[in-house]
């Protein structure tokens, strides 16, 4: 996020905000301005940002915030009480439709953003989306990682316990998860725990 500020004409601050399952997110911020104004944006759901995010717009290019502006009317006048004179907001995706949120560029000043500035902060934004990418890209790895293990060590004490094979552990295993309606992760997790299926 520094980089926005040392490399875009007129930035002051920068952030980057997610929109997931409805809700807003910041995920990284160089100041207090840009926190504020991701939770404003969250809580009104309008702004410049959450519209990119959100509606899925490439970019909003936001030269006066300190006049009238009847697009985010909610929240332009917050926006300009914590000192946001312009900004910009660029969507971050990776493939079509893979949003991942937006990237925010802020200043004090109204017309501080140039043609330039945009070019910049377009650049930024592919960047910041390919490592956000792969950063989820990572936790998912992680995540199916961990939930394998885990389901391997259920299955490994139900075929100790009961003295069948994997299959047949896999299979009751599985039967349990839909007479109980548990995820199958839950339901080792508690095995895993306790040594036990539970019981109803």
């Amino acid at each position: 996020m520094a980089h926005a500020v040392d490399l875009v004409d007129g930035c002051e601050a920068s952030g980057i905000l997610v929109v997931r399952d409805s809700r807003v997110m910041t995920l990284a911020v160089t100041d207090h301005v840009a926190r504020v104004s991701d939770r404003l944006q969250g809580e009104l759901r309008e702004g410049p940002c959450f519209d990119a995010a959100y509606y899925k717009q490439e970019v909003f290019r936001v030269a006066d915030m300190t006049t009238t502006e009847e697009r985010w009317p909610l929240y332009a006048p917050k926006a300009r009480e914590i000192g946001v004179g312009s900004m910009m907001g660029f969507l971050l995706f990776t493939n079509g439709d893979n949003d991942l949120g937006a990237l925010n560029l802020y200043s004090s000043r109204p017309g501080a953003f140039t043609e330039r500035s945009e070019q910049v902060g377009w650049m930024l934004a592919s960047h910041a989306a390919v490592a956000l990418s792969s950063a989820r890209t990572h936790a998912q790895l992680v995540e199916a990682i961990g939930t394998r293990q885990e389901i391997g060590e259920a299955l490994g004490i139900l075929m100790e316990r009961h003295q069948v094979g994997e299959q047949e552990a896999l299979a009751r295993l599985t039967k349990v998860s839909q007479d109980r309606n548990v995820k199958i992760r839950e339901l080792a997790a508690i095995i895993n725990r306790t040594g036990e299926v539970p019981r109803r």
